[in-house]
């Protein structure tokens, strides 16, 4: 892709006052939801994430939280 193409689609994104990150995922939704069934539920399912949380204090690590983040509500159509 030359760099005139790649930096396209940069004001779009930029002028709605979005990062590159949540216009991913906004696209990456919006794919999603135009899956049909089976393939819309998997996708769907894969979406939730867990990451562990671990904060220090004077240097000593505290006990390690695990948060999960629920997948989104389908969208309504």
């Amino acid at each position: 892709m030359s760099g005139a193409a790649a930096g396209a689609a940069a004001p779009y994104w930029r002028n709605a006052g979005m990062t590159y990150i949540s216009y991913a995922n906004t696209c990456a939704a919006m794919v999603r939801n135009c899956l049909k069934e089976p393939h819309k539920t998997k996708a769907l399912n894969r979406e939730q994430v867990y990451y562990k949380l671990q904060t220090y204090q004077e240097g000593e690590p505290q006990k390690p939280v695990v948060r999960e983040t629920p997948p989104a509500p389908p969208a309504k159509e």
